[in-house]
């Protein structure tokens, strides 16, 4: 009996390998782990370790006070005042500023959680929330200045070529994500028709919203933290699991394997074994990705382009993570795992540049808008995220400034060509 298309044998189809693959995987996973019990404590420990020190303290008070102002309706008046600059640069509804705001201050996964609820609420359409989430998802700035320049490497001017390269390869491909489906009539959010911009009609939207949704104070602070610490132990679980599998995986000697594939794929760039294995590593956590690429033998030029590489990727960790975030929704994850891979190169191509040209490096961080961040590098964790809620605001700021000017010239040259 001939076979039915898109059928392979026993009325199996082809869209129920995947299923089955990932079946056949959980299995030799829990193989592994009743196999390797101490292995696997062991890996379970470091992830939660990694997550409580880490993770946990840096990301908490950006969780909330994202969760609040959105409830505020202040990513409303964002939205309405910032049309003028995100629409034309990006190709996103204003609101897209928040999210691009907080996605550059705090860190993984927040611009994905941010995006999800803004397409949630409808204040984004499917394509613009695959474009926002796919150029807003940076690594933590106190991350990139704190643990890996000073921790990992003890050379904080190193966090400048690595923040540096990471944030422009981002910002140029969020440029360049602005003709992704540009031609896709529902492609464009139903409140991106809206022409009045003005501080007034911004503070108007503020106010509509809040007389929509009135929330005691006490039930909107329950609420947030209640969600944030929910979404926080969801990321830890994800942070734990991978802890576990590259443990395995480095004990039946995936990770090497995986390297020497690397090695093939990236043969003209001539990294050393050692980077070679951090890169496999990176692939699935990028915390331990780095540790390992600033431990590797070999340049320091080339342990740098590594870390720029595996931040960019962010492992994929850090992109389940995002898939969990934006679940509920329509958006898709292919465009953001494919900008993934150009930030990757993108990042590492950038970063030596930098690397050779110190001038034009100490100025990328040297601005009055990041200069609380790297005040704050060296100091506690309250310093820390005080200098990163600094930083948020003055970008906030910034954007704002920059349409309010937008907005002055274009009535200006209106009124210039009434007169002809």
């Amino acid at each position: 009996m001939p076979l039915r298309r898109g059928h392979l044998s026993n009325g199996i189809e082809r869209k129920d390998i995947p299923g089955l693959i990932w079946t056949l995987l959980a299995v030799c996973f829990v193989f592994c782990m009743v196999h390797r019990p101490v292995l696997v404590f062991q890996g379970a420990i470091a992830g939660l370790k990694a997550w409580w020190e880490i993770v946990f303290p840096s990301l908490l008070p950006f969780f909330i006070t994202s969760e609040i102002l959105m409830r505020l309706g202040l990513v409303r008046f964002i939205g309405t005042l910032l049309e003028p600059v995100m629409r034309p640069i990006f190709n996103v509804p204003g609101t897209g500023g928040f999210v691009m705001v907080i996605g550059f201050t705090s860190g993984f996964p927040i611009g994905g959680m941010v995006t999800a609820q803004l397409r949630r609420d409808g204040l984004c359409s499917k394509t613009e929330g695959e474009r926002l989430m796919s150029f807003t998802n940076n690594s933590s700035p106190l991350f990139m200045l704190t643990a890996v320049a000073v921790g990992m490497f003890g050379r904080p001017e190193f966090g400048v070529l690595i923040a540096g390269s990471h944030y422009l390869a981002n910002l140029l491909l969020g440029i360049g994500l602005r003709f992704y489906k540009r031609h896709d009539r529902e492609g464009m959010s139903h409140n991106s028709s809206n022409q009045n911009r003005s501080v007034i009609a911004a503070i108007n939207a503020l106010i509509e919203h809040q007389r929509k949704e009135r929330i005691p104070l006490g039930k909107l602070l329950g609420e947030a933290v209640a969600s944030s610490v929910t979404k926080l132990l969801n990321i830890g679980g994800f942070i734990i699991l991978f802890a576990v599998i590259i443990r395995i995986m480095q004990d039946v000697g995936a990770i090497q394997a995986i390297a020497s594939v690397l090695g093939l794929i990236l043969a003209p760039l001539g990294f050393p074994p050692d980077i070679l294995k951090a890169l496999a590593s990176g692939m699935f956590e990028m915390t331990m990705g780095t540790k390992l690429a600033s431990e590797a033998s070999g340049s320091q030029l080339d342990k740098l382009m590594a870390v720029a590489m595996i931040l960019g990727w962010s492992g994929l960790c850090i992109q389940a993570q995002v898939a969990s975030m934006i679940s509920g929704t329509d958006m898709n994850m292919k465009i953001f795992v494919l900008t993934r891979v150009a930030h990757a190169f993108l990042a590492a191509v950038l970063l030596k540049f930098l690397y050779s040209n110190e001038r034009i490096a100490g100025a990328l961080l040297t601005t009055p808008v990041f200069s609380p961040l790297l005040h704050a590098a060296h100091g506690s964790t309250f310093k820390m995220v005080y200098g990163a809620f600094c930083t948020m605001g003055m970008l906030l700021g910034l954007l704002i400034a920059l349409a309010l000017v937008y907005r002055i010239i274009v009535h200006s040259l209106r009124a210039v060509l009434r007169l002809f």
